[in-house]
């Protein structure tokens, strides 16, 4: 077998089957292509393997775990980016199975082994009405980038958008009607969705694509950063990191989680939409989740809601004791110490 042909299955299986076959979204090839860099670098430096000389029977059982405790011991990668990397190696694994079974069954089989780790649950960050509102005032609406800023916040919230969502957003995506707008946003598995926003969120994006006149031209990008006509997510992660530390500073009894990113804003959405009372299975397709599971495990209610419908519950169900007393008088009679 020539050394090359582990190489050869892994590049066709990236540009090949994962490209075209599955129609992978470029954000699951860019992170599947880390996890097999990271490989190749640990089987560089550790097992003194370079890529082209990969085979295999290389990539075993015990090669394979000390792999993983590496990403997490050196390179200090959390549990839930380890089960990524995992869950990468595991799809090439049948893929090249399927391309070499001699070659790739062993391979195969010991990757298999390699369990998912269970994760620590930790509360999804998310702002609470009060910070929400905070967040969308910082914005300095006199200056060009600042009116962006406060639009494109504005647009996360109002939409619920995931933030690749939001950098593909083109002019041809908003309909605008008289008080609203209806933004088609284009999702994971190349999926589309499309929600409305409200006359504020709708006016303020109108305004905007007038101020940068490309209200006339579809295929312009919504957001664009200094630089491209298609702003990036490091660039969205950028601008949401900045307003959330300057609301820190302002607002030291607020915002206290510990870390916030733009997919906190989509969460905000969530969680304020159960509040309101919005029913779950709409919430489920404003957010374009394929099942509602995701969507009652996304959109956890916020420690005020569940006090407040506790609250409502106890006051139903267990009146207070001068009604108690005065619904006995008027009822039967009975004291309450015998009911």
């Amino acid at each position: 077998m020539s050394n090359t042909k582990f190489l050869d299955i892994m590049h066709d299986y990236i540009y090949q089957y994962m490209t075209i076959s599955r129609n992978a979204s470029p954000n699951t090839i860019r992170d599947y292509k880390a996890a097999f860099r990271l490989l190749l670098k640990y089987m560089s430096q550790y097992k003194s393997i370079q890529a082209d000389e990969i085979r295999f029977e290389d990539l075993n059982y015990d090669t394979l775990s000390a792999f993983f405790n590496w990403i997490v011991t050196e390179r200090k990668c959390s549990t839930s980016t380890r089960n990524n990397r995992l869950a990468a190696l595991v799809s090439f694994s049948e893929y090249a199975q399927n391309r070499d079974f001699d070659a790739a069954s062993v391979f195969r089989k010991d990757i298999l082994q390699i369990g998912i780790r269970k994760a620590d649950k930790r509360p999804r960050a998310y702002f609470t009405r009060e910070e929400m509102s905070i967040l969308l005032s910082l914005p300095d609406e006199t200056t060009a980038t600042g009116a962006r800023n406060k639009v494109l916040l504005s647009t996360l919230y109002g939409t619920a958008a995931r933030v690749q969502e939001i950098c593909d957003l083109t002019v041809s995506n908003i309909r605008f009607v008289e008080d609203r707008a209806t933004v088609e946003l284009h999702g994971k598995g190349s999926k589309y969705r499309r929600v409305v926003i409200g006359k504020a969120c709708s006016d303020a994006l109108k305004k905007y694509l007038h101020y940068r006149k490309i209200e006339s031209d579809p295929s312009r990008h919504v957001f664009s950063s200094q630089t491209h006509d298609k702003m990036t997510i490091s660039c969205i992660e950028a601008i949401v990191k900045k307003y959330v530390l300057l609301a820190k500073e302002q607002n030291p009894s607020l915002f206290l989680m510990e870390h916030y990113t733009p997919h906190s804003i989509r969460h905000s959405t969530a969680t304020h939409m159960i509040e309101a009372g919005v029913p779950i299975m709409a919430i489920k397709n404003f957010l374009g989740h394929s099942n509602i599971q995701t969507t009652q495990i996304y959109a956890e209610m916020t420690q005020n809601t569940v006090d407040k419908y506790l609250n409502e519950w106890n006051q139903k169900w267990f009146p207070s004791k001068e009604t108690n007393i005065q619904n006995s008088e008027l009822s039967d009679g009975i004291p309450d110490f015998l009911k």
